[in-house]
């Protein structure tokens, strides 16, 4: 029985939700930064965390800089 990679427990086949291929809970499928639950297929993932495609990833991982809106977008260094 395959474990979820979030809270460790079995996930039977009528609760799983496949992503990442990996088979989680579906109310463990989350969002690393923000906490939004996910849907398979519809948000991004990165060093094997999933993140929600706007604006979480675009704005930690995606361009730097001015005109992409929001407040994380700019990193003053």
């Amino acid at each position: 029985m395959p474990k979820c990679p979030k809270c460790d427990k079995e996930v039977y086949f009528a609760e799983r939700v496949s992503s990442l291929n990996k088979d989680w809970h579906r109310p463990c499928l989350r969002c690393e930064k923000c906490n939004k639950t996910l849907t398979p297929g519809s948000h991004a993932e990165h060093e094997g965390k999933p993140y929600c495609n706007q604006p979480c990833y675009a704005a930690m991982f995606g361009p730097k800089g001015f005109g992409r809106g929001g407040t994380e977008s700019h990193t003053f260094k």
